[in-house]
Parts: C-alpha cells; sequence; structure tokens
C-alpha cells in the first residue's frame, strides 16, 4: 500500500526549545524517503518519530546554517553503521560543498554505503524517476539557499461508464491502459488526466521568484515561517517569511494543504500562527508543524 506522508522530526529555527527540536523532515513518498534539512538531533527524533536510516533514499539540504545541516554528520554516520541495502543521494548547495564534505567526514567511521552527491548550482531538475521529478529553486537568503519541489507525472484516471459503453471489462481494462488503444477505441476515449501530486520545500528565504514558483499549484507546501506579522522588517533583515506572507503565497499558488514551521524561539504561542495564516486569506487545509507528528498528503482530485 502507497503512503505519501510528511513526519515532521523538528521545527525550531536557530534555537531549539524544550517543545521544539532542530530542523527535520521525512517525506514518505510511496516506498521511497527523503530526508529534509537534518538539524542537530534528528537522529534521536528518528527514532522517536519511528523513521528507520533504512527509510532514506534521498537527502536535500536548503542551505548551510547549522539548524538545517549539523544533523548530517550523524544520520550519514548512522546510514552507514546500519548498513543500509541501497545508494542514497544528497543535494545541497555546490557552493557548500565544504561544508557538506566537511560533515560527511567530521570524524572517523566505515563507510558501507554508496553516497551519491547531486549538488545544485543553478534552478533546475535534479533527479527524474518513475514516481517523480525533483527540481531546486534558488531561494533568497544571507547564505546560498535552494528550495525543492517533488513533482508526480500525470496518470490517467479509468471511467467506468465509459469503459461500460465501449463494452471494456476485465483484463482489456488493463490492456488499454498498457497498449493506448484497443479495437479503435483510444485510452483518452475511456478516461480522463489525473494530475499528478506535487510537494514543496521552502525553508529560510525572503519573499522572491523561487518561493512562488515551487508553491505554484502544490498539493503540499512545507514552508518557513519564522516570524508573526509584526516582525516583518525583522524577517526581511534575517532573510525570513512571516506567517501572513507565507500563506499568501500559499493562497495566491493555490495550495491544497499548507504546512507551517520553523518557528523563532522568541514566540510561545503557536495559535498565532494560524490565525495570522487565516487572517491573510488561506482558506485551504492548515498544519502549524509540531515536532513528531504525522501529516498525509490531500487527497487526489
Amino acid at each position: 500500500m502507497s503512503v505519501r506522508e510528511l513526519v515532521v522530526l523538528g521545527t525550531a529555527s536557530q534555537v531549539p526549545t524544550r517543545h521544539r527540536n532542530h530542523n527535520g523532515y521525512l517525506l514518505r513518498w510511496d516506498g521511497e524517503g527523503v530526508l529534509f534539512d537534518p538539524g542537530e538531533g534528528t537522529q534521536r527524533q528518528m527514532l522517536r518519530a519511528g523513521v528507520a536510516a533504512h527509510d532514506i533514499d534521498r537527502i536535500c539540504v536548503t542551505h548551510f546554517h547549522g539548524d538545517h545541516s549539523l544533523g548530517l554528520a550523524g544520520v550519514i554516520q548512522r546510514i552507514n553503521l546500519d548498513q543500509v541495502p541501497h545508494p542514497v543521494t544528497a543535494h545541497y548547495p555546490a557552493s557548500g560543498q565544504r561544508f557538506f564534505d566537511r560533515l560527511r567526514y567530521a570524524t572517523a567511521y566505515r563507510e558501507t554505503v554508496k553516497l551519491v552527491e547531486v549538488p545544485a548550482a543553478d534552478d533546475g531538475v535534479l533527479a527524474t524517476t518513475p514516481a517523480y521529478t525533483l527540481l531546486a529553486r534558488r531561494l533568497s537568503h544571507p547564505v546560498e539557499s535552494f528550495g525543492y519541489r517533488l513533482t508526480e507525472p500525470d496518470g490517467r484516471r479509468m471511467l467506468p461508464e465509459r469503459l461500460a459503453a465501449h463494452g471494456i471489462k476485465g483484463p482489456d481494462v488493463g490492456r488499454i491502459q498498457r497498449e493506448g488503444a484497443l479495437g479503435g477505441v483510444r485510452l483518452e476515449d475511456v478516461s480522463e488526466v489525473r494530475r499528478g501530486q506535487s510537494f514543496a520545500f521552502v525553508m529560510d528565504t525572503r519573499l522572491c521568484d523561487g518561493v512562488h514558483a515551487l508553491a505554484e499549484g502544490c498539493d503540499m507546501l512545507v514552508i518557513e515561517s519564522t516570524f508573526l506579522d509584526e516582525d516583518v522588517l525583522l524577517a526581511e533583515d534575517h532573510g525570513h517569511l512571516t506567517a501572513g506572507q507565507a500563506a499568501v503565497v500559499a493562497a495566491e499558488a493555490g495550495v491544497r494543504h499548507l504546512v507551517l514551521t520553523h518557528f523563532s524561539q522568541r514566540y510561545s504561542d503557536p495559535d498565532l500562527f494560524e490565525q495570522q495564516a487565516r487572517a491573510a486569506g488561506f482558506d485551504g487545509e492548515l498544519t502549524v508543524a509540531q515536532d513528531l507528528i504525522r501529516v498525509p498528503l490531500p487527497k487526489r482530485q
């Protein structure tokens, strides 16, 4: 059975709190796992959330500030310690290669797993698999930062009433799906386009073109909202978003499920982030992330 969900490992920004670990997010996409921004403490959060090293197929680091990457050393070593039976691919800003190398080889360990490095040097596609295309877009932060988006290829949804009208049933349904036509009946005659699902991950950034491009039409957008709206000047100065800004992006992009995260330790009431997001006009599904929750992707439309 396919599972598509976000496992939230940590939701703090620069400073962790008693209730919020540094960043960490695992996207389960059917049989694959994509780990985003493993901050300090990610290994322990994985244990608490029931996430194993074997679940990780791909690692995506948005930028090399500590709260988004200091856990990388431990995660990589754990992957090797557990002898994960498949290669793991790592994506990160190419300009931070020296930081990735330092984290990868921070201490001595035995390498048992192939770690494939595919850094992002510019906007574009990083990987194409049968299940999704992964692309990166440049964001606006004091250090180079990239956001990521997974998009599933469009498929076809079979229409029972049209199949019945053409007398197609049983094994012939599978045959027309595979071959594209059967007895003069085209696949397009008995089906409709099923839009592929999409997921976007946007961390530390000001408003910029990359934010809007990543969010456009997304089923789920995970986006930083470090500050509340009254601190918008502080957000701009430090290269971050407010809850209201993130919500406006989501509303304008037609996002179905908005996940706010990466909260400054200065705020003690998480409800304020939801209130400001709603006040900004977002009326879709909304989650103010907490550590160790699981958020399913919206059902297909």
